[in-house]
């Protein structure tokens, strides 16, 4: 009856907070509560007492991806931290991995506002802020001083004034910098909202930029005397042609995984809300089929050699469910959990269990490689 009642009124919590963060500007909405998480951060008690209203609701479904042990199936995307102020907090919403930033290697403030619009009747986002970003260095210091309880994840940018000729600079740069403090790096090429940045997902630049960053990678693995493995994230945007090259290239400079997808720029006809013309980076819902899609065409080019995390719209266990089978490892959410609020990662994890042992089977792995076979 206790544990009854405790579940009910931590779930009530977002109930009641939703409508007042949802009266306040978008941007402002997610600064209030970053800083209201990175306070929490600094205090293990406030940490302890958010682990006990979600994190430990959440069970264990553990999932091996790019080597790294992971306490169930669902991750935070970046894009809510930039800044490594809050991952204890997140942790103890129950997240088994939080990916911060992106980071840029300067300080850059990103996109004019308003840069951040709320599509409320599709459930979505539409976000041009352009790799707001306190820098690297502000970056590796608020990181030091967290406790780790998650796995941490570290995306990286490049600032906006660096020429795309010579993006690589940017991304090694950041990478040797944050390498120590990362359980895995994201090498970010496929927002919309940095002049020219889709255009690295082109042959021309991806080479000779995968080349740089393993090159880079290999010399900070003798340094720091560990390996840290490296993932791409790419757009829904991409032809048939473009997903086969990024997935030869993938394979071929030994990439240890492939983040599958950042936002769209298209804007489906489905869309209802006010703002569905805004310019900028469409998440949430509406990128759910696009995203399951180019899971499935890159997973058979991929051939188990290069893994897959799967982002976009993620909504319900089926969901989630559903891009585990078309080939994702592992799963980020955060537009949804914008909407939703941390009883989600619970929600879904116990129903991914649900449907593991309805199968057959008591492991996520061997469920997912003998139910792919199928």
């Amino acid at each position: 009856m206790i544990q009854t009642m405790f579940s009910f009124s931590s779930d009530l919590m977002y109930s009641f907070a939703r409508p007042i963060l949802f009266k306040l500007d978008p941007e402002y909405a997610h600064d209030l509560t970053l800083s209201k998480l990175a306070m929490a951060s600094k205090s293990p008690f406030l940490t302890g007492q958010i682990q006990k209203w979600f994190g430990n609701r959440v069970n264990d479904l553990p999932i091996k991806c790019m080597g790294i042990d992971f306490r169930h199936p669902v991750g935070l995307a970046a894009g809510l931290d930039k800044n490594a102020r809050a991952l204890p907090a997140f942790s103890a919403l129950g997240f088994s991995g939080v990916e911060l930033g992106t980071v840029t290697p300067k300080p850059q403030p990103g996109n004019d506002k308003p840069r951040m619009f709320r599509l409320e009747d599709d459930e979505a986002l539409i976000n041009r802020m352009g790799f707001n970003s306190g820098g690297v260095e502000l970056f590796v210091e608020n990181i030091k001083k967290t406790q780790r309880t998650a796995v941490a994840g570290i995306n990286i940018g490049k600032n906006a004034i660096t020429p795309i000729a010579d993006a690589h600079f940017d991304y090694v740069s950041a990478m040797q910098r944050v390498y120590a403090h990362a359980d895995y790096i994201t090498v970010n090429i496929s927002s919309p909202n940095t002049k020219s940045l889709r255009d690295l997902q082109n042959e021309s630049f991806l080479d000779h930029l995968l080349q740089q960053i393993k090159q880079a990678q290999v010399k900070c693995q003798k340094v720091h005397k560990r390996s840290v493995p490296i993932a791409l994230k790419v757009a829904p945007d991409l032809t048939p042609d473009e997903i086969e090259i990024i997935a030869e290239l993938l394979i071929s400079h030994q990439f240890d995984a492939l983040i599958a997808t950042n936002t769209t720029v298209a804007r489906p006809s489905s869309l209802k809300s006010q703002h569905a013309s805004e310019g900028g980076g469409l998440s949430g819902a509406p990128v759910k089929e696009m995203s399951t899609d180019c899971i499935r065409q890159f997973y058979p080019l991929l051939k188990g050699r290069v893994q897959i995390i799967g982002v976009g719209g993620i909504k319900t266990v089926d969901d989630a469910w559903e891009k585990l089978l078309a080939g994702a490892d592992y799963l980020q959410i955060y537009t949804q959990f914008i909407y939703q609020g941390p009883a989600m990662i619970k929600d879904i994890v116990h129903g991914l269990q649900a449907k593991v042992q309805s199968h057959g089977f008591s492991d996520l792995g061997e469920a997912l490689a003998q139910l792919r076979k199928e």
